[in-house]
């Protein structure tokens, strides 16, 4: 078939049906052979903004094949706020690792399964600020992944993968940001490498005393009194855990390392030293070799939004992340 006749047929279909549903980044040159999913959905962090950004610097910088789904209307337009249509959940049964990035989704019953058989395969998992809490079922309480509700017992998604679910924000939420403190202690650790100056203006979350003690903490969050990395920390809040390495244990006995970090809103990301440590721990959580000082540097442009309810660019396709 000529293009001509192709492109008139693909015309000839409903708009949605030929929307772009997902964006994928091959390698830049070589790729080294390991596959990420990356899943946007949430209201509040941009991270419709973060993710495409991280998964251009993993892709052009590092060789990994990166995919980024996100929540979205079914013409492709991106909308934050539709909590059950992510198109591609599939496409984690080809990752090595997912990045999930979710807050309060209901998904299918039929997409949440890839999730669960990447995670009940023993596969690693990155789990950014809000997927702590990346679920709530309202809609279909009888669905078999209803016990992934952020208030299941045991504290749902989070408590099973992290140890955590939402708790509280212990900073004060737009007015006291966050300054990520090394552990001494796990300094060797690969995904620490070349990492010291992490700061964001998203606050510190706060975690409960039965916090695990099997969790690994590499990064400390300290609340500063303002909205500026060089703002005094306010010293009568502590520190809490701000990113920690953990095991989870899947019921058919298989277990998976997952790393969290409650700091990784989009614009967080301008950190670089935050970004070198979600390259880093897609290195170490892959199986491969760490940087000793990874590349992180942004690729194209990056002004990402500042994080709020309602804030989040109006109008965009999936497509124009492909631009």
């Amino acid at each position: 078939m000529s293009r001509l006749p192709l492109l008139a047929s693909l015309l000839a279909l409903p708009f949605g049906l030929i929307a772009q549903q997902w964006a994928t980044y091959e390698p830049a040159g070589k790729g080294n052979g390991k596959t990420v999913v990356l899943l946007s959905g949430d209201e509040e962090y941009r991270s419709e903004e973060g993710l495409p950004q991280l998964a251009k610097i993993l892709s052009q910088r590092h060789g990994f094949r990166c995919t980024v789904l996100f929540t979205q209307d079914a013409d492709g337009t991106i909308n934050p706020n539709n909590q059950t249509n992510i198109p591609g959940m599939h496409l984690i049964g080809s990752a090595d690792l997912v990045v999930n990035q979710f807050r309060f989704r209901e998904l299918p019953d039929a997409d949440m399964k890839h999730l669960v058989d990447h995670m009940d395969a023993g596969k690693p998992m990155i789990v950014v600020r809000t997927a702590t809490h990346a679920f709530s079922y309202t809609r279909n309480k009888q669905s078999p992944y209803a016990q992934f509700d952020w208030q299941a017992p045991g504290g749902g998604f989070g408590g099973l993968t992290v140890g955590e679910t939402w708790t509280f924000h212990h900073g004060n939420h737009g007015s006291e940001s966050a300054r990520g403190l090394v552990d001494g202690i796990h300094r060797a650790n690969p995904i620490l490498k070349s990492v010291s100056d992490v700061w964001g203006p998203t606050d510190v979350y706060g975690v409960n005393a039965d916090f695990p003690k099997s969790a690994q903490v590499l990064l400390w969050g300290q609340t500063l009194k303002g909205m500026n990395p060089t703002d005094a920390p306010n010293l009568s809040k502590p520190i809490m855990p701000l990113a920690w390495l953990y095991e989870y244990k899947a019921p058919a006995g298989k277990s998976a390392r997952v790393f969290c970090s409650t700091i990784g809103a989009a614009i967080d990301l301008k950190s670089e030293d935050l970004r070198r440590m979600f390259v880093n721990a897609t290195y170490d959580l892959t199986g491969l070799k760490v940087p000793e000082k990874a590349d992180v540097a942004i690729v194209g442009d990056y002004n990402p939004s500042m994080f709020g309810f309602g804030t989040f660019k109006k109008g965009v396709k999936v497509a124009d992340h492909l631009r």
